[in-house]
């Protein structure tokens, strides 16, 4: 999905909402448990459920890789259904790769390649190996790279708040400046944590035009409002995830009712921050 592609699909669905598959074995509902696809059935049912308020997935590979050939098959079936779908969808890998650069080559088709198991539209990315570690991602035609710039998880402050002696500029404020070498805002996009939203003008002062995958709303704490008030462009440039608030909003029969609804607060919510833009 190109990029005229992706903000089609928001201004359709009046959106930007992302649901995050973190799909747990051990937090689905008890009755699916003893299912043989016991994962694929339960993302299927959220899917069919969220699809009305959401434009992109992003399953979480660690809860797909933690249960070895199984949950890999899990994952595929999960993607095999998001391809099927009639209504288009943007797909993201949140697998946090990045290594050196024949490794990267293979993660990039692992997870990129048309032609392979998986064929998501984008990848989560750690930079910190540099440049050589992140442009084999970047050679897939109409894939993207999400690199992480600014998290919200405690231990960010260990290195991406650092600023050199005698530097005025954070590691993360010089790791989106360099970047942009590396690819633009047609193929490469940014996470920043919803937790930190207040960095957000900072961000567009250097990225004005790039999209921001922004998890952390709902039961991580973060504020929509103040994402979209320091972060929204006119082209929206957010994608904002949600996960748990959403795919766990209930553990009986009833899980995919309430993730619609859950969902569907959220859509209302972004379709008024749509349509307040200026």
């Amino acid at each position: 999905m190109n990029r005229q592609e992706l903000i089609n699909l928001i201004e359709e669905k009046k959106s930007f909402l992302c649901v995050g598959l973190d799909s747990d074995i051990n937090k689905i509902p008890q009755h699916l448990r003893q299912e043989e696809d016991a994962i694929f059935l339960f993302n299927k049912a959220i899917i069919d459920a969220t699809l009305p308020y959401t434009v992109a997935y992003k399953p979480n590979i660690a809860f797909y890789e933690s249960a070895g050939i199984k949950g890999l098959i899990q994952l595929k079936k999960t993607m095999d259904y998001l391809h099927s779908l009639k209504q288009n969808v943007f797909t993201i890998a949140d697998a946090k790769r990045g290594d050196i650069g024949n490794t990267s080559q293979q993660y990039a088709k692992a997870f990129l390649d048309p032609n392979g198991d998986f064929n998501f539209d984008s990848i989560t990315v750690a930079p910190y190996m540099g440049e050589d570690s992140v442009t084999p991602f970047t050679v897939y035609e109409g894939k993207w790279v999400i690199l992480l710039a600014l998290t919200s998880n405690k231990g960010a402050f260990d290195f991406q708040y650092i600023k050199a002696e005698g530097e005025n500029k954070c590691l993360f404020e010089k790791v989106l400046e360099r970047s942009q070498n590396w690819g633009d805002k047609n193929n490469m996009m940014y996470v920043v944590g919803a937790t930190k939203a207040d960095m957000l003008s900072t961000i567009r002062k250097i990225i004005p035009d790039s999209f921001l995958l922004v998890p952390g709303v709902g039961a991580q704490g973060g504020d929509l409002s103040e994402v979209c008030r320091h972060g929204l462009t006119r082209e929206c440039g957010l994608l904002v995830n949600s996960s748990r608030g959403i795919i766990y909003a209930s553990s009986e029969t009833d899980f995919a009712d309430r993730a619609a609804e859950e969902a569907c607060k959220l859509q209302k919510l972004m379709a008024t921050e749509l349509d307040n833009r200026k």
